[in-house]
């Protein structure tokens, strides 16, 4: 049984993160020459872009269901904290921001980022919530 608004969540944060793909090729992060930093970057934007996507339509054929989407926004969330927020990042908030000449570029960067967050957590614990609700009713 597939939820609306779970549906809506995960386009949500498929928008969000192709904007935020988007930001990381605006700030160079994936530029010539090719390199192996550019390569595990890469990489891991298909991955997670592809799990998305893939995660979606199998969501909407009903072989995968909420849970899948709890461990994968849970897992977005780690994945941001650790790429964006921890004390080990090499591009904190403060870097994404100065990265663009106009401070409306680098607010609005911030701001997705953010919000890209904020929708995994919104996501992973309605998620929760779905599948613990399923797990009750049987």
């Amino acid at each position: 049984m597939r939820d609306r608004k779970l549906i809506i969540l995960i386009f949500l944060i498929i928008i969000l993160n192709l904007g935020h793909t988007v930001d990381h090729m605006a700030r160079g992060d994936f530029r010539a020459p090719l390199s192996a930093e550019w390569v595990a970057s890469f990489a891991v934007t298909l991955v997670i872009n592809s799990i998305l996507g893939f995660g979606l339509y199998f969501y909407l054929k009903n072989r995968v269901g909420p849970l899948f989407w709890a461990i994968i926004a849970g897992a977005g969330v780690a994945f941001a904290w650790l790429a964006h927020f921890s004390p080990f990042t090499d591009q904190p908030p403060q870097y994404i921001y100065r990265a663009y000449e106009l401070p409306a570029a680098g607010s609005l960067a911030v701001a997705w980022l953010v919000a890209l967050v904020l929708v995994l957590i919104i996501t992973a614990l309605y998620a929760e919530y779905l599948w613990a609700r399923r797990c009750d009713s049987n």
